[in-house]
């Protein structure tokens, strides 16, 4: 009896060990091979797919499959399978009477579960050990894995011909579509293929295939999975010719996807992108390619963000083209470019936010040199003074460096940083004053961002105080359910929602481009507020287009960074911007924000505070901190003759006979180049003879050089020394300059002031004098020529 009992013990330890051996011997994952990385728009459409790493058309693992392939593979190859737990034992029988009854042909038993454990030993030979290896690990499979999961491994690592494996890969490669569009006649081509998938090459015994499918639809019209009709039209199918290339929407995008993910797990990537607008959107860029390859401009991108939820719509990174010449493959929406004059509308509105300025104040136009750094406007032309908001939609350079340097380079580089440019990395320092000018580098990506982040904020204004809240400053996505991270904290007290809102006004009056040029004269067209820029050596070409729903984002240029003539922000990007808005829905208009604002009255004529001197201001609406800008310094009040045809004081005209008049005077060198632009304008008249006014002060200034300059004169064409050329203005037209270098006499000058000087390297003082006696000097330093 003892010994019975032992025999019972050691017999139950050894099943308990084989059992503990079966059950954790089961492979931890099932299949390892590497997968395609697969990109869906928002609605599940497919955007495009990578080939995997071992050149496999593999999709990533289903969690589902559809109900028709379900029916189909269940009824061709495991009719029982929801009743089995892994092993069916009448199949095992059947097979055992077929293949003792015949000599050559062989009939298997094989469930879909052993199939799925045969297909995860991919490189195993085939033999009766590994088939009882299959078999218990099927049963395994049955405890770990519902029906549900084993139908969907089985269908995302069946072989389906040649590289193509899984169902989703197949169906894509053979028909074009999804597994969820397939007919009945097209789902069981694909349940029948795994079982042989060399009959889906054209020449291999396709009339097999066609059998095989034919018998399924058979099996499913007696089985009532399908009637009659459907029966006898599927039949009259053909059989898929040749793999169809799979659907390549968003190449750049796809390949972003892919560097940014660690592993293969998520190599599905259900994104935002709406499929047909990116079809669009794709379609307005080879268009417009066609257009500028004719000027060796070779790359165009194009992004347009949606403003509430900064997802991403569509996203072109780059032309289409097989030409390795035309670095076709390049990214450029995530690729650090010159932003040419695309960031003064942030430096406007901070401007603004900070009461540095109003949205209409004048600002100097005229030659400038700061510290050896001379901006020049485009068109290399003056204005003498220009409104802040018409130097914003004409891109003026030299009021914006004017600006920057007020406002300090270095807060406008932090402020940068917090709303959203990531490739600044050098200190601020670096860049400097060109910052404004393009001398940085930004992405089209953060730049679109940065400007869906304002017109967010500015969404808002109806339901906040009038703060900027730095919860609209965030990274723009592409991922479905996913929002990039926030750039800062400490938005609230940097940027004024009314300033935001005259800054996208200010936009809103730049001329549009080509056959837009007239686009105010109706009365339907969007009003959208946008900005070009260029960079130096016309390498970069911009457009950022923003309306309350949308941002739009355009670049061209050339990916290895060669100029071109003519590529200009206004003449390559600006028409494309313009059509892809034409895509899209029209927007409402931004509200203007009412809180945290003040009423202050501005000066017409300088865009000033009014001061005491301004008569007939107009009250406007501004923001908060306007109450901090400075008083009109442009208009004075002057005493007249009774006929108001000359200036006078109380020391040589009557005080009873005088006339009182407010006068709006420029500065000498901004009336210069601003009187010959505007008619209108009237210079101080001249003081009576005999009245001894203003003693001759502020009427004459030397526009050029400035203080403490230095210069290098070039050699002439035909190599001779070169000479500089001095500029001076003065308020009376006709009056009489005297020049002198280093107290010697050089000549004079009437009405156009400027004096060629030959000067040799070293210091100088160069001093001019008018007719009054009034005297203006400058001490410059001439450079010794380059050797």
């Amino acid at each position: 009896m003892r010994t019975r009992k032992k025999k019972w013990w050691i017999a139950a330890i050894l099943c308990a060990v084989a059992g503990a051996f079966w059950w954790s011997s089961f492979p931890a994952k099932l299949f390892g091979a590497p997968v395609s990385y697969v990109l869906y728009d928002k609605d599940n459409n497919l955007l495009g797919a990578t080939i995997a790493d071992d050149g496999q058309w593999r999709f990533p693992l289903r969690t589902s499959v559809p109900e028709k392939f379900k029916k189909c593979v269940v009824q061709f190859e495991d009719k029982r399978f929801f009743y089995h737990f892994g092993i069916d034992p009448i199949a095992v029988a059947r097979a055992l009477k077929f293949n003792l009854n015949k000599s050559r042909s062989r009939q298997g038993a094989s469930t879909l579960p052993m199939q799925v454990m045969r297909l995860s030993h991919a490189n195993k030979e085939r033999s009766f050990f590994q088939k009882i290896v299959e078999a218990m690990q099927a049963v395994r499979l049955e405890c770990s894995y519902s029906k549900k999961a084993i139908l969907a491994l089985y269908a995302s690592n069946a072989p389906f011909g040649g590289n193509v494996v899984g169902l989703d890969a197949a169906a894509w490669r053979y028909f074009g579509r999804s597994p969820e569009l397939l007919s009945w006649s097209e789902m069981a081509t694909l349940a029948v293929l795994p079982n042989a998938p060399s009959l889906i090459h054209p020449g291999k015994n396709r009339e097999l295939l066609l059998k095989k499918r034919n018998r399924l639809l058979r099996m499913l019209a007696d089985e009532k999975i399908i009637d009659e009709e459907t029966f006898h039209l599927s039949i009259l199918e053909p059989l898929p010719q040749r793999p169809f290339p799979l659907p390549d929407y968003a190449p750049h995008l796809l390949q972003r996807y892919k560097l940014e993910q660690k592993t293969h797990e998520p190599a599905i990537g259900a994104t935002t992108l709406d499929i047909q607008l990116q079809k669009k959107v794709a379609d307005i860029v080879t268009r417009h390619h066609l257009r500028l390859k004719a000027n060796a401009i070779n790359n165009l991108c194009a992004l347009v963000l949606d403003v509430s939820t900064g997802n991403a719509l569509a996203y072109v990174g780059n032309i289409s083209s097989t030409n390795p010449d035309d670095n076709a493959y390049v990214d450029i929406i995530t690729a650090p470019r010159s932003p040419g004059s695309t960031l003064k509308p942030l430096l406007y509105a901070a401007a603004l936010s900070d009461g540095q300025i109003l949205p209409h104040t004048l600002l100097p136009d005229i030659p400038t040199q700061i510290s050896g750094y001379t901006p020049q406007n485009f068109d290399r032309s003056f204005d003498g003074a220009v409104p802040a908001s018409e130097a914003l939609s004409r891109s003026l350079n030299i009021p914006y460096v004017k600006i920057l340097q007020q406002y300090k380079y270095e807060r406008f580089y932090d402020l940068l940083k917090q709303l959203g440019t990531t490739t600044m990395n050098k200190p601020a320092g670096h860049y400097g004053l060109s910052m404004i000018l393009g001398g940085s580098e930004v992405t089209l990506w953060d730049l679109c961002g940065m400007y869906a982040a304002l017109a967010r904020s500015l969404n808002s204004a109806k339901r906040s105080t009038g703060d900027v809240y730095a919860d609209n400053f965030f990274q723009p996505g592409y991922l479905k359910g996913k929002r990039g991270n926030n750039h800062s904290k400490d938005l609230l007290s940097l940027l004024n929602l009314n300033a935001i809102w005259y800054t996208f006004k200010a936009m809103q009056e730049v001329m549009r481009p080509g056959d837009e040029g007239l686009w105010q004269q109706f009365g339907s067209a969007e009003k959208i507020a946008w900005k070009t820029g260029t960079s130096f050596g016309f390498r970069d070409a911009w457009s950022i287009g923003v309306s309350s729903r949308y941002v739009v984002g355009v670049w061209a240029g050339n990916a290895d960074g060669e100029g071109r003539p003519e590529l200009l922000g206004i003449k390559a990007a600006a028409p494309v911007m313009f059509d892809i808005f034409r895509e899209l829905p029209e927007s409402p208009p931004f509200a203007m924000p009412t809180a945290k604002v003040v009423y202050e009255p501005v000066c017409r004529e300088s865009g000033f505070r009014a001061g005491f001197d301004c008569d007939n201001p107009d009250t406007v609406m501004l923001p908060q901190r306007a109450v901090n800008s400075p008083l009109c310094p442009y208009h004075q009040t002057i005493h007249l003759t009774t006929q108001g045809d000359a200036r006078v004081s109380d020391n040589c005209y009557p005080v009873s006979l005088m006339k009182k008049k407010s006068w709006f005077v420029l500065p000498p060198t901004m009336e210069y180049y601003y009187k010959p632009l505007h008619p209108g304008y009237q210079s101080l008249p001249p003081y009576l003879p005999g009245c001894n006014g203003s003693n001759g002060k502020g009427v004459m200034e030397l526009i050029y050089p400035s203080e403490n300059s230095k210069i290098y004169i070039p050699l002439e064409l035909d190599g001779q020394k070169g000479r500089m050329i001095c500029q001076a203005s003065h308020k009376n037209s006709g009056a009489r300059i005297f020049w002198h270098l280093d107290d010697s006499y050089l000549g004079e000058t009437t009405a156009f002031h400027r004096m060629a000087i030959d000067a040799s390297p070293g210091f100088h003082v160069l001093r001019i004098v008018d007719e009054e006696g009034e005297s203006v000097s400058r001490r410059f330093e001439v450079l010794a020529p380059r050797k």
